[in-house]
């Protein structure tokens, strides 16, 4: 199983979020401790925003922080925003499959059972969790986060 790096910066940017809770933070505080390219989390920020999972605020003073609790959000979810639907191979999809074997091949049934317990581990998984360990977190990226956080300021 591989995730794409779409997902891996989502899931960064929202663990990032949790850590400087409830703080803004801005997408080139993400872009300076990760080493990202700042195109691709302005355009995932975007979408954690609309999904739910963030509050964005444009313009000067601006940012983004958690739109709820980290205990609320379940990485599951966030991946299958990220991710779309989980097509390991060419025949989970009934509209693009041509596999003549579909329905009584034990290959596809055994790689769809991984996949659902793959989805499981992080369907119980939480963003609080990724970020229990809050101060090692912040310790490794201390040399890189002088003036991370903005200062919150009420929206108007």
């Amino acid at each position: 199983m591989k995730l794409t790096s779409y997902s891996n910066f989502a899931l960064r940017s929202l663990q990032l979020a949790a850590l400087k809770a409830p703080n803004r933070i801005r997408v080139d505080d993400v872009v300076r401790v990760h080493g990202l390219a700042r195109p691709h989390i302005v355009k995932i920020v975007h979408e954690l925003g609309r999904a739910g999972y963030l509050e964005t605020t444009r313009g000067r003073g601006g940012g983004f922080r958690l739109a709820k609790p980290a205990e609320d959000i379940v990485i599951g979810d966030v991946i299958r925003l990220t991710e779309g639907p989980l097509d390991v191979v060419e025949c989970f999809n009934p509209e693009k499959n041509t596999c003549p074997l579909i329905g009584i091949c034990k290959l596809s049934q055994a790689i769809q059972k991984a996949t659902r317990a793959f989805m499981a581990v992080l369907d119980d998984l939480t963003l609080a969790d990724i970020a229990a360990n809050r101060a090692e977190l912040l310790n490794r990226i201390a040399p890189i986060d002088e003036g991370i956080v903005a200062p919150m300021r009420k929206a108007r």
